[in-house]
């Protein structure tokens, strides 16, 4: 549990880090894109760099997010087992949080680094499909809400900088108010 209560151990990480935007966000997720698509042929329908380092000039934790859609999770231990042979690792426990989607993360994700991505599988179309693509793509459309996002996240990590699941859970109210803007959530969510 990572020495927090209610952090999920998919969350386990170092310190949380809110960085300037970085010009290579883009570039790390094309080369990881490329080797998802080769490594997932034929089962990979699309794959999207989303979170905060897909969103230019915004303020990010340094870990790239990819989401990729496959058809449905018939046949997933073989997708665990490719995904693993390239370094991920499988975290089940995130589909507590969302049973439509299944993460994965690559890199350290020690006390001292962070992971370098996190890797979000669903259906293409899906409603968590859909939420994350508008959230991105509002962020990119809306630089006064972009703003306000990073304002929150840099006080969060000042806050929460030993608790990334704190950290994460503080930002929902905001993330779903950009949804709700974005035309993804009713009004009342």
């Amino acid at each position: 549990m990572n020495g927090q209560p209610g952090n999920p151990l998919w969350y386990r990480a170092a310190r949380v880090q809110v960085q300037m935007y970085d010009p290579s966000w883009p570039e790390r997720y094309a080369e990881e894109a490329e080797l998802l698509t080769r490594t997932l042929a034929d089962s990979l329908l699309a794959v999207e760099h989303v979170g905060s380092t897909a969103v230019p000039g915004l303020a990010a934790k340094p870990v790239i997010d990819i989401l990729a859609a496959v058809r449905d999770f018939n046949g997933f231990p073989a997708l665990v087992e490719r995904l693993q042979e390239i370094g991920y690792t499988y975290t089940s426990e995130s589909e507590a949080d969302d049973p439509s989607r299944r993460v994965f993360r690559k890199g350290p994700g020690d006390v001292t680094r962070l992971r370098s991505h996190h890797l979000h599988v669903t259906q293409q179309g899906s409603h968590y499909w859909r939420r994350v693509i508008a959230f991105r793509d509002y962020l990119r459309a809306h630089p006064e809400d972009a703003a306000a996002y990073v304002s929150l996240k840099r006080g969060l990590a000042a806050r929460h900088a030993a608790d990334p699941g704190r950290y994460t859970r503080d930002k929902r109210d905001f993330v779903r108010e950009i949804e709700r803007k974005a035309a993804i959530l009713p009004p009342s969510s």
